[in-house]
């Protein structure tokens, strides 16, 4: 599909659309809960139908209302079962140590960019905790065997904090107590994103400055009504979208959210953006914008709206933590600087800082490397072009925000 996105000048409200990181783990906590909980305001993006689909698979009934999931969870053994992932990297190293608890044979496969990420972080692991795995080589598909017992376990957190996730939320089924020990976490946000989802749903762990978790076994996840808040990854796009181009409100967005990329705010007030906040809403005016520097490390899903961000920006903006992109739906940093150059626009990589130099966006085409976020950033960079810019595989925004461009139009953006 090909989206050809017209310069426009933005304003109106929308709503924030559904967090998939809050969905995704909701489904997880639902399927190990004894009992029914529905999820109100769920995502239903391609990753969070994969988390769902993989629930079923694994004992839960589901049943999908049209701003609901009722799911009655399972704990009973199975003795085989196969999960496909979809493109989710975080449905695949959550679920695993799940799948652990509850069949003695699982194997895992994925489509897309999926298959091109190694899965050793997950089948590491896994193995000192009882589990052994087979891989492709260290990537999909792999087949786990054995169940996941509690202990001691140290794992290497620079990848990303995914499989900690799963380890939080696994272990406190097992029969015994566990710690895990982590060295260089990444992605802390995410990590108090799951770590309140779990006590939400009853379940307590103990979090000594994200080195050292303490998580005592035989808990119970109760089934409970919950309710999913907006997400910022994709609001960024939004909020970005209304500081330079118009005026943009997005609703359901908690400004206290525990959500990484709700550090959005702070990269918009250092480019001195024009905000307002009102209960859970937010609202960015135009303005004029200067460069600016912002540390991403812990939040690298942002590069993308922040690129948005700096193009429009006088000077030079450098924005840190380039090491966290090379594994993601595109190698995203080269994707980036690609689709940027395309665009008319220098963009440079070095010292992992991304520099991004503000100048004027050319009417072209361009791809979106099937990577949800390019097409959306690609997107959003055309409203101050000279010209149209063609997005192709514009379907790929389905993977976390399918009404990407339908809220655009609500905006007024000329899109055809």
């Amino acid at each position: 599909m090909i989206k050809t996105i017209h310069p426009s000048v933005v304003n109106g409200s929308i709503n924030a659309p559904p967090s998939k990181s809050v969905t995704q783990r909701a489904i997880a906590a639902a399927l190990l809960a004894q009992g029914t909980t529905v999820i109100e305001n769920p995502s239903l993006c391609n990753d969070s139908l994969a988390a769902m689909e993989m629930a079923e698979r694994l004992g839960a009934s589901l049943t999908r209302g049209y701003d609901y999931l009722k799911i009655s969870g399972s704990l009973k053994a199975l003795p085989e079962v196969t999960l496909n992932c979809g493109e989710s990297g975080l449905a695949m190293r959550m679920f695993s140590p799940i799948a652990a608890l509850l069949s003695s044979k699982c194997t895992f496969t994925g489509e897309g960019s999926l298959t091109t990420r190694p899965v050793t972080m997950v089948t590491e692991a896994l193995l000192k905790l009882g589990v052994t795995a087979e891989s492709n080589n260290g990537f999909l598909p792999f087949t786990l065997y054995g169940y996941l017992k509690g202990g001691r376990i140290e794992i290497d957190g620079s990848s990303g904090s995914q499989i900690l996730t799963g380890l939080l939320m696994s272990l406190p089924l097992a029969k015994c107590d566990s710690e895990v020990i982590v060295d260089n976490l990444k992605s802390k946000p995410y990590i108090d994103l799951t770590l309140k989802l779990l006590n939400d749903f009853g379940i307590a762990v103990v979090n000594h400055d994200y080195r050292r978790f303490i998580i005592p076994g035989n808990q119970a996840y109760k089934a409970r009504i919950y309710s999913v808040e907006g997400d910022w990854s994709g609001s960024a796009f939004m909020l970005v979208a209304g500081a330079v181009a118009g005026d943009v409100t997005v609703n359901n967005l908690q400004s206290s959210s525990r959500q990484a990329d709700a550090a959005i705010l702070e990269a918009l007030k250092m480019a001195g953006a024009d905000i307002i906040i009102e209960n859970n809403s937010v609202r960015t005016v135009k303005t004029e914008l200067r460069s600016f520097y912002f540390d991403a490390t812990e939040s690298p899903d942002l590069f993308p709206p922040l690129a948005c961000l700096a193009i429009n920006c006088r000077g030079t903006s450098r924005i840190k933590g380039v090491s966290r992109l090379e594994h993601k739906e595109s190698n995203r940093a080269a994707t980036i600087t690609g689709v940027l150059a395309e665009l008319g626009i220098n963009a440079s990589v070095g010292d992992d800082e991304m520099l991004i130099e503000g100048g004027k966006v050319s009417g072209t085409e361009v791809s979106s490397h099937n990577d949800h976020r390019i097409a959306m950033m690609a997107s959003v960079a055309a409203l101050l072009s000279n010209g149209s810019v063609a997005v192709t595989d514009a379907e790929s925004v389905s993977k976390s925000y399918p009404d990407f461009f339908d809220d655009l139009e609500k905006l007024r953006v000329d899109i055809r």
